[in-house]
């Protein structure tokens, strides 16, 4: 009983009291603040475009070569009787130096041989001359005895036929006769072989000037000389030594004016042709046009070499375009010239250019006028800008020009516009964005416009 008791009138009102406790606190509690939902910005990086110019390049590398060069190859064979004592290999030599004599003594002989043959032969046109005066007065003493053994025989004939004449004295007179008539048929031939004869030593007299010509030429041959102004690459010749015919005694390059074959990208090499509307793929399956076109960009050329940590320019001219383009690198070589290549260095600050420098080769043509944005900035020839809500917007634009990491709008793009440069994620239009100017960036911008 007293269990019960104390369940009824104890535990039960205090269960009850809790439970009315907990029921009034939750009835009585204020309903919970809400809370109202606010959109979040995102960070990005932006720029503000900004009008310039950007020239259209191309860059490559290749080697320093000599525009000219010269093999001096002897014409004629003899001994080396002297050599110029600056003939060394690395010295430089003016326009004209003798570098070579052979010994002459073969080549006076034959041109000896030749005036005697010409004297000898002159000798006999004379002799000609003088036999041709001889048998004409000659012949004209043996007409007229012919023309009185004519007279006699005639006279016999008129006694033979009278009967008062033997046919021994005319058979005499007709054998004298026809004898003398002999011996003007003999000077009248010898008289017709006169100008055969003479025109055969004539002919003769031809041979043996050209055979003296032939010893003069062989005598100057003997002495060789460099036609320009050339630092020696080799030499092959001592003197006393015999020089065959056809052997190359020494080699050399022109200081004057040196060249560089630079390979460059054919697609880097196509941009510079955009300001006057060439095809660009028919220049890239025929070479032979390019150089034509190439002519009426106004380029300008710059050769530039690095030497530890500094970097030497030089100014150069585009020459012509090889007549290939490599199918494997997609390179076309481009060769540029460097003049006074030896004249304008400098002692310890310039040095000259010579054979098998490793240069690197830029191409620029005129400025094009638009607005300079990095390279990541175009997305499938899209921009993202701001709009003036703070919000992200796309447009299409034209891109003249990607370069490097720069990219060149000419149209579709106003200046003052503001361009996000790094990618927000998610990428959603007209999200709200949270701006940060780049001036780092607009400064690289400004300085890649500037530099053109």
């Amino acid at each position: 009983m007293k269990s019960g008791f104390k369940l009824v009138l104890i535990t039960l009102p205090l269960v009850l009291l809790g439970a009315g406790f907990v029921a009034y606190t939750i009835i009585n509690k204020p309903a919970p603040e809400q809370i109202k939902a606010v959109e979040r910005a995102t960070a990005v990086r932006v720029i503000t475009a900004r009008r310039s110019a950007l020239a259209p390049t191309a860059t490559g590398f290749g080697l320093i070569t000599p525009a000219r060069s010269y093999q001096a190859i002897a014409q004629v064979s003899g001994t080396a009787q002297y050599v110029n004592p600056m003939l060394k290999k690395g010295d430089i030599l003016p326009e004209g130096a003798v570098l070579l004599r052979l010994s002459p003594s073969d080549y006076n002989l034959a041109i000896a041989q030749a005036r005697a043959n010409i004297r000898a032969a002159e000798a006999r046109l004379a002799e000609i001359a003088v036999s041709k005066a001889n048998q004409e007065s000659a012949l004209e003493i043996e007409q007229d005895v012919l023309a009185l053994k004519s007279g006699d025989l005639e006279r016999l004939e008129k006694l033979y036929a009278a009967g008062t004449a033997s046919q021994t004295a005319w058979d005499g007179a007709k054998t004298a006769h026809l004898g003398q008539r002999q011996k003007v048929q003999n000077l009248h031939g010898s008289l017709a072989l006169l100008p055969t004869q003479k025109l055969v030593q004539s002919e003769q007299i031809a041979v043996y000037q050209a055979s003296l010509a032939t010893a003069e030429l062989n005598l100057a041959r003997t002495e060789l000389r460099l036609p320009f102004a050339a630092r020696v690459a080799s030499v092959s010749v001592e003197v006393g030594q015999f020089v065959g015919a056809g052997k190359a005694v020494a080699s050399f390059d022109g200081v004057k004016t040196a060249e560089v074959e630079a390979q460059i990208p054919a697609a880097d090499l196509q941009n510079l042709f955009q300001p006057i509307g060439v095809d660009r793929h028919s220049l890239a399956f025929d070479p032979s046009k390019i150089t034509g076109v190439l002519s009426r960009l106004g380029l300008t050329a710059k050769v530039r070499l690095k030497l530890g940590q500094s970097m030497i320019e030089w100014p150069a001219t585009l020459d012509r375009i090889s007549n290939t383009i490599d199918q494997k690198s997609g390179t076309v070589g481009v060769i540029l010239r460097i003049d006074n290549a030896y004249s304008s260095a400098e002692l310890g600050s310039r040095p000259p250019l010579t054979k098998g420098m490793f240069v690197e080769v830029t191409l620029a043509a005129k400025p094009v006028d638009g607005i300079i944005i990095p390279r990541s900035a175009l997305r499938d020839g899209q921009v993202m800008l701001v709009d003036a809500e703070s919000r992200l917007k796309r447009l299409k634009v034209n891109a003249y020009l990607v370069q490097g990491d720069v990219a060149l709008i000419t149209g579709g793009l106003e200046a003052g516009a503001r361009i996000v440069v790094s990618t927000p994620v998610p990428v959603i239009e007209g999200m709200l964005l949270d701006l940060h100017p780049d001036d780092t960036l607009m400064a690289k911008l400004a300085a890649a416009g500037s530099a053109q």
